[in-house]
């Protein structure tokens, strides 16, 4: 007898959930069992997708642009035929560099995807989530939502701001039997790490090799984790396990100590 699914049936929602750790979530929650639709920006990402997933319903969609977030919601809405939870993935690195150095153009750009897209996305799917009886929200931080990020403020500010989202949202919706939770993940292996080490060690003047060791040494297992490990923790808290957590904070980072 094959054993139940803990999430079988589920209608999900992963923004950026071609690439990445989106895609690990996207993947996971498809063997479990659930239905799932995801947007992204990249056609090359959003191809491969297809390919490996042709029931899956995927779309062209940048979280920060309003007309693109609402038809995202109306399609998967239909192709779904509701909604219980949705995957706030969606996120930049954004610049690295000094305050006078950053400019307001770049500060917005990263605000705009990484904190106003989950509340665009939120906005969205709250209704739906309240019409079929309840859910789940899972947004993604970050380790640098409870440290500063020295030369990463605009990324650092944003990651905050999900921890206040989050906290504020569970207690509105709580009622309606909608949990909300953020995921702080740590130094998640994969280009986007690649890109941010290679750029702060091109700052300071060092090799790529001796940054990630500084970045490495202040996490307590020494080591980085990987894009399946947030996605594990997806599906804990979308399970019937997670039932009665909301409004938390869950760090999958290995115990970074500092950044």
């Amino acid at each position: 007898m094959t054993p139940a699914k803990p999430i079988e049936g589920q209608r999900v929602i992963v923004t950026a959930g071609a690439s990445g750790i989106g895609r690990a979530i996207a993947d996971t929650l498809i063997a479990n069992g659930a239905q799932v639709a995801i947007c992204d920006v990249s056609d090359e990402f959003l191809a491969d997708f297809r390919k490996a997933h042709p029931k899956a319903h995927a779309v062209k969609a940048d979280v920060a642009a309003d007309e693109d977030v609402a038809a995202l919601f109306e399609s998967a809405g239909r192709a779904l035929g509701g909604l219980d939870a949705l995957i706030n993935n969606a996120g930049i690195a954004g610049p690295t560099g000094r305050v006078e150095d950053i400019t307001p153009a770049q500060w917005r750009r990263c605000i705009e995807v990484c904190l106003t897209g989950q509340f665009l996305c939120a906005h969205h799917a709250v209704p739906m989530i309240r019409q079929a009886g309840g859910g789940a929200i899972v947004n993604m931080s970050s380790a640098a939502g409870r440290f500063g990020y020295a030369f990463r403020t605009p990324y650092s500010s944003a990651k905050w701001g999900i921890i206040g989202f989050t906290q504020s949202l569970a207690k509105e919706i709580g009622p309606d039997n909608i949990r909300v939770n953020a995921i702080l993940p740590g130094i998640v292996e994969g280009p986007r790490m690649t890109g941010v080490i290679r750029d702060r060690a091109a700052q300071i003047g060092i090799s790529y090799e001796e940054m990630e060791s500084r970045y490495l040494e202040k996490v307590s297992l020494r080591r980085m984790v990987s894009p399946q490990d947030v996605a594990d923790m997806v599906l804990f808290l979308l399970s019937p396990a997670g039932r009665n957590i909301s409004g938390q904070s869950l760090g999958v980072d290995g115990n970074v100590e500092a950044l």
